[in-house]
């Protein structure tokens, strides 16, 4: 053999600790060393979505190893039984993105399921880019609007079949309000929901550092504005508009829905209608005052206050407080879907469960929460059992949503497509 058995077998014990280093780490991203964080998320990430990849290679690359005679010596035989344990981290990283659809058959509770739904193609979750759903057409491009020398344009997802009061969304790209772009985010959910009747708008908005908070929030209340306002054209109904998108967008969809009409973020067009019918943040930031502590210092003082903000929270603390879901809760938000991973060391789960806590406490719409176990952040990138039931379940939400309004304004047609009063003004203790 041109290779000796021992150097076989402490090559393969090397291999194997650095799957079972990937395992581990996917059950335990590490969050509090700087010097960690990075790779500990994109590893994490890589492996609670992608485990059966995962064990697809470390089974590879075992066949080979015992095949030169890994086993023969006891390095070998060591890294075996950390290949088997990691193997088994695997299968249960695997089984918690199985378990979805569990999570969200709890938090929908009493939801009905889509009558008639288009099951959702493995391809389209594979390669949302290179495959259409069946029965939609995209538009790609169409500007909605020009401010500070940006065309800002957004692409519909519809059903191909010409149509009238269809449901529409508005999809908000992530990216820490400074990277993203439509064309990479949403398509997966999109296409499911353009398959079933669904108009969806794939919206682009100023980012940051050029942009400073609330730009970002007003591009979108403008875009949701061209919306209605295009709503024969496109065969909408513009009594019911939902929101969602992921992180950043997260954050982006929630203010859109808890600071309808308010006229800070809507100059120039502060008397249009942007209020939403639903909202569905996903992995999102709630909260920009870190009051939990939760918040990475260098987050914000690298990129919060000087990026994005353009103040200093010490400072200006209401700006923040203002730009803040968890501040901005009021009894008249629309109904929320809330999603988030239980391994988000991104957008730690805490400041999500604190948020639904009280929307919950303050809502008179329906709440709903599926807190993902086994989920880092960004996790519907991929092409997993957990993003498949994700997608099933935000469309049993929404669509029971829409018929809940369907039914409500069939009951008060009067009040329909009014523009009722701002948010409240926000309060805040002990600023």
């Amino acid at each position: 053999m041109w290779i000796s058995e021992a150097a076989v077998a402490w090559s393969f014990l090397g291999v194997s600790l650095v799957g079972a280093v990937f395992t581990l780490n996917a059950f335990m991203p590490v969050r509090r060393i700087p010097a960690l964080f990075v790779p500990s998320f994109f590893g994490s990430w890589l492996t609670a979505e992608l485990a059966l990849h995962h064990l697809v290679w470390q089974s590879l690359a075992t066949v080979l190893f015992v095949e030169f005679g890994a086993l023969s010596t006891w390095p070998g035989r060591v890294g075996m039984g950390i290949t088997v344990a990691s193997w088994l981290g695997l299968l249960l990283l695997f089984n918690d993105g199985r378990k979805t659809r569990d999570t969200f058959d709890q938090a929908l509770a009493g939801l009905a399921e889509p009558a008639n739904a288009a099951r959702l193609p493995f391809l389209q979750l594979v390669m949302p880019f290179l495959f259409r759903r069946r029965g939609v057409k995209v538009l790609r491009n169409v500007r909605y609007r020009e401010v500070a020398g940006k065309k800002l344009r957004l692409d519909i997802a519809m059903p191909e079949e010409p149509g009238t009061n269809r449901p529409a969304i508005m999809q908000i790209h992530g990216g820490a309000w400074i990277i993203g772009d439509k064309r990479e985010q949403g398509w997966p959910l999109i296409g499911h929901l353009a398959a079933n009747g669904w108009v969806c708008f794939n919206v682009n908005y100023r980012l940051s550092p050029a942009a400073t908070w609330p730009e970002h929030l007003i591009d979108l209340k403008y875009a949701l504005k061209w919306i209605r306002e295009h709503a024969d054209e496109y065969g909408i109904d513009p009594n019911f508009v939902a929101v969602t998108g992921g992180s950043a967008g997260g954050h982006l969809t929630a203010m859109m829905a808890l600071t309808a009409n308010d006229p800070e973020y809507q100059p120039g067009f502060e008397e249009s209608d942007t209020t939403l019918q639903a909202a569905v943040p996903v992995y999102a930031v709630y909260d920009f005052t870190n009051r939990l502590g939760t918040m990475l210092e260098r987050f914000r003082t690298q990129m919060l206050e000087p990026m994005i903000m353009k103040a200093f929270f010490r400072k200006e603390p209401e700006k923040f407080h203002r730009a803040s879901p968890i501040d901005r809760v009021h009894p008249q938000a629309p109904p929320f879907l809330i999603v988030h991973g239980n391994r988000d060391t991104l957008a730690p789960v805490e400041d999500a469960q604190l948020f639904v806590d009280t929307l919950r406490e303050t809502s008179q719409s329906p709440v709903m929460y599926t807190e993902l176990r086994g989920a880092q952040h960004a996790f519907d990138i991929f092409a997993s059992p957990r993003t498949a039931r994700m997608l099933d379940g935000t469309l049993r939400f929404l669509t029971a949503m829409h018929e809940r309004a369907k039914t409500a304004n069939a009951s008060h047609p009067a009040e329909k497509f009014s523009s009722p009063s701002p948010a409240p003004e926000l309060a805040i203790d002990n600023l």
